[in-house]
């Protein structure tokens, strides 16, 4: 940097640095280095990034409530079948709809995600809340007077006049420089969704699938086959936990939610390990 050029805060570095975080980030990635090795990503890496996307959206919809089996989201993915025409089956479509649109930005690098961070999680968030929501509702932060349809149990969330200023520092701290990890920035963008609920329905789909821009799109995991969405299911109640920890503001909080994303990632490799696998062995487990 030249000496007269103006110094501009990092926050995101700060919180890679918290107690706990550089372990974790430096186990995820040894995670995901792994499972580029895998044999079946010399040669089949679509097929096996396709399963993975299938399996994000089954676990990620199972997280709101949308239990489907996975053959049923697997058929609804590939155009199959139509998915159920319940709350259930809107969900779900959402959450395939969702993951094949963060698999669009993350593929454009630069030009996705970082280029126009509000106009990209709006839209993720028109293909999630699709069904849900009316068109008009599609994409839009939530306005004065209206709250989140989707707010936890015990969940203190802001008012739809803080919704603006929250999205504006998401926005600048997915799109500037930082020094951060991609698994801390991930985090941070699923933390900001999650506890701002900026929209009025479909937050939690929408904020897992921008994990998985970043995840992917900066280079944690270039292959697209980790499902750390299934390690979040795995354990949801330590999920929320986390999540709540996050909302504490407290740096071994902050530092307990990015611990608990590595984990997750960790035990999505796990899943991505038995994704291809599969692949390789020329089978699916439908179960």
């Amino acid at each position: 940097m030249p000496p007269d050029a103006p110094h501009r805060p990092d926050p995101l570095a700060a919180l890679a640095v918290l107690p706990g975080v550089p372990e974790a980030v430096e186990a995820s990635r040894r995670a995901c280095e792994e499972l580029r090795w895998h044999p079946a990503l010399r040669r089949l890496t679509p097929q096996c990034r396709a399963e993975a996307v299938v399996r994000a959206a089954h676990a990620s919809a199972a997280l709101d409530g949308a239990r489907l089996p996975l053959d049923v989201v697997r058929d609804v993915s590939r155009g199959a079948v139509a998915a159920p025409d319940d709350v259930a089956g809107r969900v779900v479509l959402g959450a395939v709809r969702a993951l094949a649109r963060a698999e669009q930005l993350a593929a454009a690098g630069e030009r996705g995600l970082a280029a126009a961070p509000q106009q990209a999680l709006a839209g993720l968030h028109v293909v999630a809340a699709a069904g849900l929501l009316a068109e008009a509702d599609l994409g839009r932060p939530r306005r004065g007077g209206e709250a989140a349809l989707d707010i936890p149990s015990g969940a203190d969330v802001p008012g739809a006049d803080a919704v603006a200023a929250r999205l504006d520092a998401l926005a600048t701290a997915l799109a500037g420089t930082t020094s951060a990890p991609a698994l801390v920035v991930a985090a941070v963008a699923h933390a900001e969704v999650l506890s701002a609920r900026p929209f009025v329905a479909g937050n939690a789909v929408v904020a897992r699938a921008l994990a998985r821009v970043v995840v992917v799109g900066r280079g944690l995991d270039p292959t697209g086959v980790a499902v750390p969405e299934v390690g979040h299911l795995a354990d949801a109640d330590a999920y929320g936990a986390a999540l709540a920890a996050y909302r504490s503001g407290t740096a071994t909080g902050v530092a307990a939610w990015v611990v608990h994303c590595a984990d997750a990632l960790v035990a999505g490799v796990q899943e991505g390990q038995v994704v291809a696998g599969a692949v390789l062995a020329g089978r699916l487990d439908p179960a």
